[in-house]
Order: structure tokens, then C-alpha cells, then sequence
């Protein structure tokens, strides 16, 4: 069996990790769970000798003792139970002593009976397959000898076309669970840093992992105390968003997580806590949560198009953007999931109005009416003018909300894939239905690069090179890695056009060969019979 052989070290202490190259995904995540004498519901990050994050998988390349990669406990629990060797020697096992125990049993049962019971045979089978799994590299973590680790039927498909829409009762159920045993976990001072930076790897983070952050972001821009919110109340709030995002492959969860993120960062960077008050960066960081609550993968093209329950009830003015601020203070009028719930009238109707105008700020169509008032203003801006502060908050919503391309490529890339699965299912819906079908979602007409030469040529860049004059650190920041993109896709673009004409340049030679093949055929055929004459019988 071909196995692989990973170099790391744990708290500086190197070690060494060997699973068969198709070990399922838990079997590895539990062996350098183990490795770290982690629990279970500890959240480990492995970095690669650059010090970026990669992903726990049995596609880990393969490294030398020279090249360690560095496993650590991004979040523990200060509470947490004996682990590891510890917990052995707690729990007083001695399986050597149990085997001898077994066997005299079965020795002393055959001379009694004269053969061995079948349930001595089951007995002995279960104490085999115990000793396996505690001497199995596969299964080092204590909390591997006791789950299922077989792929059932229940788990959800990664495939969202194979997926309810909505999430079901259990997923949610087991990812709340596993969300409130994380809640309590300290997460590194590294981890918080990472966190405020456009270049954060949202793809090595499971949905109650990324619960965790946004509790943190929460925590560290200080609203908890500020606003008094309640830690629990904030927990039911997170999953109650979790569970009102929809499994579809781009608008979801993990996409209202990169808008938070994203958001956070530019909070940060721009030292927007000295400029702005506590109550606006409250707006605008739960805006970005709730920008596309209980999104269906269809834009308001489709909507309106399809004259859906949602353009009839909000009469065809940006049904999406109304239905997702409506499931929003649907959910915080709920009192176990209203973080505003201890706040004052005058700052609930602060709130609420400056979100709506937020989340309605998301919507495309009036992209060019937002920036024309935010360039408008952008010379004279003045961060004490309540005006001036309300379009900055749409403009930084706006850059989160569209902000894929900022993000490293490794990051960026596998997004503007979803984002295609989403458009192009759309766009067949439309075929389908009969109706108009949106241009720039067609799979015959759009292409992956030419769907971002000019998104990023005359949307992004525009956008964030307004917002740039603002606040100048952010060049460095948003603006380079956008023209990085833009390089990258057109470079792309040309290649593609490339491999089409020298397609279409062979089609044409082998077209050429084959009418000039028919030809010669058709004058072969129009020929003189030089067949021989059938032999008369004599």
C-alpha cells in the first residue's frame, strides 16, 4: 500500500505523521489531532514553511525533515479533559491483561463444553478490532476508536446540485452542537492577527469553525460590553444566520463569512474604530452577516423576469436585497437571538435604519448611483457629517461584498467557480422557462476569464480606486491584487482565444483534406469500367 510520510512539528517538538495515500479526510485530521494531544473539539491549523495555512487532507504534499510544516491549536479549551497518553493512564486500560483475562475465559469454556460459543468468537473478534484501531497510525485519536468514520448515506453531498436548498434539521442541529462546545475556545493572538488581513483563507475553515471567528470579531472590535450583549445571545444569533443561508454554490454561508471577513479587515486597516463610532461599525459588520440572508441562487434579473413571490411582494425594487434585511430583523425579533435587545429605542432605530440602507446598497443596479455620491462627496468628505458616514458605510459594503479578487489567487479562483455554477445554473433555468436569458451568465456565450476582464476593468477597480483616495494604505492592500487578477485573466483570455483559432485553423485543414478526399473519390467513380467480362459457360 503506497502511504505518505509528513514532517511537522507540535510546539516544537518535530514529528513525523505515515497514512496510505487514500486514508479517508477524519482519519488524518484525528491523527495530527492526536499528534497535538488536542480535544476534540479543539480547532488545529497546519502552516507550510512560508507560514501559510494549508488544509489537513490526505492531499498533503509530501515534505523532508528540512522542510517541516508546523502544526498548532488555534483555539483550545482551557478546560478541556485529559487527552492522549493521560487519559489512558486515567482511564486504567490494560488491554494486554484483558487479552490473557479473554483467553483463560475461552480456555477454561472449551474444556467445560467442549467447544468454543459463538459469542466467545464475537467477544474476541471486538477485542481484535479494538487493539487494530489503538495500534493503527489511522486511528491515534481516542475519539477516532469510538465514531463512524464510514461515508453514510445521511452526510450531505459536497455537490449543491445534489442538496436540498434549504439546510436540513440534522445538518443544522450538528453544527450548532459542535458550534457551542468550540464557542468557549481561546483562539491564538496569530489566528486574530490573520483575521484582520485581506489575504485570510476562508476555504480551511468549517462552517461552526467560522462561527467561532465571527464570535471573535464581535469580541475584539469590543461590542460585547458596549452594546451589552449577552454571549449566548450572540451564539443563537450566529446560527440562526448559519442556518438561514441556503446551500447553494456561491451565495452562502461561507460567502457571508468572506463579506464579514472582509469587512472586519477594512475596519482595521483603515483605523475606522478612531473616525467612526462604535455604533456604525456595529451596522456595518452585522450588515455584512446578513447581506444574503436566505439567498436562492437566482439574481433579481430572474426574480422580476419570473415574476417570483419575492418581485410581486416588493414590486420588482430590489426584491433580494428587501427579502435578506426582512429575514434579518425577522431573526433579531426573536428575543434569544436579538443582539440588539438591550439597547435603547433611539439606537435600535439607528441600527435598523442604517442596515436596510446597507444591505440595499448591495444591490448592482444602483452600483453606479452609490459611487457617483461617494465621488461626490470624496473632496470635501468630512467623517463628522452623518451623511458623508452613511455613504462611506455603502461603499465599504459594497467593496466587501464584491472583494473575491483582493484575496490571493489560491483563494480567489475556486470562488469565481462557484460564482459560474450559479450563474450558468441560472442561466439554463431561464433557457428552460422561456425567458430572458442574462448575458453574462450564459455557459454558450461567457467564458471564466472574459467574466472578469471587464467585471474588474470597469466595476472593481473603479470602486476601489475611489475608495483608495479615501484612505491611501489600502492601495497595497485591495488595489494591487485586483490588477494582479486582471493580468492574470487577460493573460488567460488571450491564451483561450489562442487555443480557439489554432482549433478552428485545424478544423478548416482537416475540412480541406476531406473535401479535396471526395473529389478524387468522385473522379475515380466517373472513371472508364475496366471490370472483366463474365466468363461465358461452355
Amino acid at each position: 500500500m503506497e502511504t505518505k510520510v509528513i514532517y511537522f512539528t507540535v510546539n516544537g517538538r518535530p514529528e513525523q505523521a505515515e497514512f496510505p495515500v487514500d486514508c479517508p479526510a477524519q482519519d488524518v485530521k484525528d491523527l495530527f489531532r492526536s499528534a497535538a494531544e488536542a480535544g476534540p473539539h479543539d480547532i488545529l491549523k497546519l502552516y507550510n514553511p512560508k507560514g501559510n495555512i494549508i488544509n489537513i487532507s490526505p492531499s498533503l504534499e509530501p515534505n523532508s525533515p528540512n522542510l517541516c510544516y508546523k502544526l498548532e491549536v488555534v483555539a483550545a479549551d482551557c478546560n478541556s479533559e485529559l487527552l492522549g497518553a493521560e487519559l489512558a493512564g486515567a482511564l486504567g486500560f490494560d488491554l494486554s491483561s484483558m487479552e490473557k483475562r479473554l483467553q483463560g475465559l475461552e480456555k477454561k469454556i472449551l474444556i467445560e463444553a467442549g467447544e468454543t460459543p459463538a459469542v466467545v468468537y464475537e467477544m474476541k473478534k471486538q477485542v481484535d478490532s479494538f487493539r487494530e484501531k489503538l495500534e493503527s497510525v489511522e486511528h491515534l485519536s481516542w475519539l477516532g476508536l469510538f465514531k463512524d468514520l464510514s461515508e453514510g448515506t445521511h452526510k450531505p453531498s459536497p455537490f449543491y446540485h445534489k442538496r436540498t436548498l434549504r439546510k436540513t434539521r440534522e445538518e443544522c442541529e450538528h453544527v450548532r452542537e459542535k458550534f457551542l462546545q468550540m464557542s468557549s475556545l481561546e483562539v491564538s493572538e496569530e489566528v486574530r492577527q490573520y483575521l484582520k488581513t485581506p489575504t485570510f483563507d476562508n476555504w480551511q475553515w468549517e462552517d461552526a469553525e467560522i462561527m467561532v471567528l465571527l464570535q471573535v470579531m464581535y469580541t475584539d472590535l469590543d461590542f460585547i460590553p458596549t452594546f451589552n450583549i449577552e454571549p449566548e445571545v450572540l451564539q443563537q444569533f450566529l446560527f440562526e444566520i448559519y442556518r438561514r443561508y441556503n446551500n447553494i454554490p456561491f451565495h452562502n454561508f461561507k460567502h457571508c463569512f468572506c463579506v464579514t471577513q472582509m469587512m472586519y479587515g477594512l475596519i482595521w486597516l483603515t483605523d475606522l474604530r478612531s473616525k467612526m463610532d462604535s455604533i456604525d461599525l456595529l451596522i456595518m459588520l452585522t450588515s455584512a452577516v446578513c447581506h444574503d440572508l436566505d439567498h436562492t441562487g437566482y439574481n433579481n434579473a430572474y426574480q422580476i423576469n419570473a415574476r417570483t413571490e419575492l418581485a410581486l411582494r416588493y414590486n420588482d425594487i430590489s426584491p433580494l436585497e428587501n427579502h435578506h434585511c426582512a429575514v434579518a430583523f425577522e431573526i433579531l425579533e426573536r428575543t434569544e437571538s436579538n443582539i440588539f435587545r438591550n439597547l435603547s429605542m433611539d439606537q435600535y432605530k439607528r441600527i435598523r435604519e442604517g442596515i436596510i440602507k446597507c444591505i440595499l446598497a448591495t444591490d448592482m443596479s444602483r452600483h453606479n448611483e452609490v459611487l457617483n455620491k461617494f465621488k461626490s462627496i470624496l473632496p470635501v468628505f468630512d467623517f463628522t457629517n452623518k451623511d458623508h458616514r452613511d455613504v462611506l458605510m455603502m461603499i465599504l459594503i459594497k467593496v466587501s461584498d464584491i472583494s473575491n479578487e483582493a484575496r490571493p489567487m489560491e483563494v480567489a479562483e475556486p470562488w469565481l467557480d462557484c460564482l459560474l455554477q450559479e450563474f450558468f445554473n441560472q442561466s439554463d433555468v431561464e433557457k428552460l422557462e422561456g425567458l430572458p436569458v442574462t448575458p453574462f451568465m450564459d455557459r454558450d456565450k461567457v467564458t471564466k476569464p472574459s467574466s472578469q476582464t471587464g467585471f474588474i476593468r470597469f466595476v472593481l477597480l473603479p470602486l476601489f480606486i475611489e475608495l483608495a483616495n479615501l484612505f491611501p494604505c489600502l492601495e497595497q492592500h485591495i488595489i494591487h491584487p485586483v490588477r494582479k487578477a486582471l493580468d492574470y485573466y487577460t493573460e488567460m483570455e488571450k491564451a483561450l482565444e489562442t487555443e480557439q483559432q489554432n482549433r478552428a485553423q485545424s478544423e478548416n485543414v482537416a475540412k480541406s483534406k476531406e473535401a479535396a478526399g471526395g473529389r478524387q473519390d468522385s473522379q475515380t467513380d466517373a472513371g472508364p469500367d475496366t471490370s472483366k467480362p463474365e466468363s461465358q459457360s461452355t
